[in-house]
């Protein structure tokens, strides 16, 4: 999603140039241009290296090469955060490959100063909402402290308030309550998910675990 989105600016910035050209632009301007968005077309680019590997990373069935392919992908995002620091997507992208390579607390750093001002600016809402739910994956795949699952919780209903018919985020939500021994509000998100995806196994096999 984010490689195909920063691939279409980049195509879109390649065809302002053209038409600067096409209308005989002064050629001083252009090269103003040129450089005041270096960086930006440069972070774009070490951005679809990195999602590039990652996706690699993930389909690899040897451990050792899709954690190498992580932590490129990896080195790709800090370059590309180096060129652009406000752009939430690098952020992201790090904090994806981090998570690949089982470092979750840098994992969890990274998705905060992509869901932190001024990065998260550059989120749409559907983004946002999706950012906020791999930030609670995380959190929950790491030891469950209470604190910790209150700001899983706290994640992925705001997630679903950016999205109503995030299933995923509505089971997950569900397992967060059966940690807190929250039973009502556990069944709540689970039957949720249902109205939404019928055919959603895991949330019915949590409501017949709960007793629905």
């Amino acid at each position: 999603m984010w490689g195909d989105i920063l691939l279409q600016a980049v195509l879109i910035l390649t065809g302002a140039f053209m038409l600067l050209a096409l209308y005989e632009i002064p050629q001083k301007f252009i090269s103003k241009l040129r450089f005041r968005n270096r960086g930006s077309i440069q972070a774009k680019r070490h951005f679809v290296i990195g999602a590039q590997l990652l996706a690699q990373a993930r389909s690899s069935k040897s451990k050792s090469s899709a954690s190498s392919l992580a932590k490129q992908a990896e080195a790709e995002a800090d370059k590309a955060i180096s060129f652009d620091y406000k752009d939430a997507a690098s952020h992201i992208l790090k904090a994806l490959a981090l998570d690949l390579q089982g470092f979750k607390t840098s994992a969890l750093e990274s998705f905060d100063l992509a869901l932190s001002i001024p990065a998260v600016k550059t989120l749409t809402e559907k983004e946002k909402g999706d950012a906020l739910f791999k930030r609670a994956e995380v959190k929950m795949s790491m030891n469950r402290r209470a604190e910790r699952v209150d700001s899983a919780i706290d994640d992925l209903t705001e997630a679903v308030k950016i999205e109503d018919d995030n299933v995923k985020a509505l089971c997950l939500l569900g397992e967060c309550y059966e940690v807190k021994k929250m039973r009502d509000e556990a069944k709540t998100a689970y039957e949720s998910a249902l109205k939404i995806e019928p055919s959603w196994t895991a949330a019915q096999a949590a409501l017949d675990r709960l007793g629905s």
